[in-house]
């Protein structure tokens, strides 16, 4: 049952502030790029009821990511994310978090995505992955917004190593794995996405099948005055990967094509989320 709203603190900024400022430079000289894992993030009864208040992939607004690449579902339409967890997302977009994360990473000037943009809620059930991939580097609706951090939040209580589901932080040359962050109870991860970023969750996830792997997922950006290099979701395979690697290729290269039709457009995701729901369900 979430509490009664009075004088509920979210997430405490004069813990966090002073922290981050402590290891903005382990966060900027960390390898293989920048990031930093930090634990008990939100207020232990605020994490608690924002996992009790996660909602069901089955409810209505998911949108079902399902395709080469990955199988996950993500919630970003504000209206339809329980009130509470829209408390917990203005606190982590409101301008003393964003300005606590500007110096931790030595980014200036960055912005919260109102639109949600790809983040908001995530939720992968047992079987969902995330291949390895590098984030896309422009807001889709703004053309000058470059993407510059991700911040997750992890709500999964008694999550065991044998699930899987870590996240893996991969080197610039995709040649081997240099981090793997479990997906524990209220561990918040932060990193830069450059170009090269490469991270994901890509072997299927073994959770109970009564379980899913939850996330608050917010992504932060600049404005620049020079037009920023635009490009989808990189989507590149691991060593070993063997022909699953083509695969990968091809599905990156429709995906490419997809976003430049839904920036043409400035349509949303929902249409193509139901059409890949439905042939996901035909395959059960």
């Amino acid at each position: 049952m979430v509490r009664p709203k009075i004088n509920r603190q979210i997430l405490d900024l004069k813990k966090w502030g002073p922290i981050f400022e402590d290891h903005a430079n382990k966060y900027q000289q960390a390898h293989p790029y920048p990031y930093g894992q930090f634990e008990n993030f939100l207020e232990n009864w605020a994490a608690e009821d924002a996992m009790n208040a996660f909602p069901k992939v089955k409810d209505a607004g998911w949108i079902h990511y399902i395709h080469v690449n990955e199988k996950k579902h993500g919630l970003n339409k504000m209206d339809l994310i329980p009130p509470f967890l829209q408390e917990v997302i203005n606190a982590l977009n409101s301008p003393p978090f964003v300005e606590a994360l500007c110096k931790l990473t030595g980014i200036e000037g960055l912005k919260p995505d109102p639109s949600l943009e790809g983040g908001g809620l995530h939720q992968t059930q047992k079987g969902g992955f995330l291949n390895i991939h590098a984030d896309f580097t422009v807001h889709p609706h703004k053309r000058n917004w470059r993407r510059r951090v991700n911040v997750l939040v992890y709500l999964n209580q008694d999550w065991e190593p044998e699930y899987k589901g870590d996240l893996e932080l991969w080197t610039r040359d995709m040649k081997s794995c240099e981090a793997k962050i479990s997906p524990i109870f209220n561990r918040c991860v932060i990193f830069n996405t450059d170009d090269d970023s490469f991270h994901g969750l890509p072997d299927p996830i073994q959770c109970p099948e009564d379980m899913t792997r939850k996330s608050i997922a917010l992504y932060y950006f600049t404005e620049e005055d020079e037009t920023p290099k635009k490009r989808a979701t990189n989507y590149r395979a691991r060593p070993g990967d063997g022909i699953k690697s083509i695969f990968i290729y091809l599905d990156k290269q429709l995906i490419r094509t997809y976003n430049a039709v839904k920036g043409a457009l400035g349509i949303n995701d929902d249409f193509v989320s139901k059409i890949l729901n439905i042939f996901d369900r035909k395959k059960k």
